[in-house]
């Protein structure tokens, strides 16, 4: 069952947050659910212990680039009946 929160960011991340959900096609909802899944998955001593950590970082000092090859109209089918996403 999904809740509402009401949660406080700097505006930069906001809008760093959002362009990096949609370029994944998520929802900022659901980016700060799956990061607040992977912080409390798991007894953490830190925030530095935190498996995304760097990648957070990354996300908030600046723009990730992606390099994805187009691929295939059939692949796409493929890949979307498998739940799997061949590189």
């Amino acid at each position: 069952m999904d809740a509402k929160v009401t949660l406080s960011f700097d505006q930069t991340i906001i809008e760093q947050g959002k362009k990096f959900a949609e370029a994944n096609n998520i929802s900022l909802s659901r980016l700060t659910e799956f990061l607040l899944r992977k912080a409390t998955s798991t007894q953490y001593s830190t925030l530095d212990d935190l498996p995304v950590s760097d990648w957070v970082s990354m996300v908030a000092e600046g723009r990730t680039e992606y390099q994805i090859s187009p691929r295939s109209r059939s692949a796409l089918k493929s890949e979307y009946r498998t739940g799997r996403s061949k590189k």
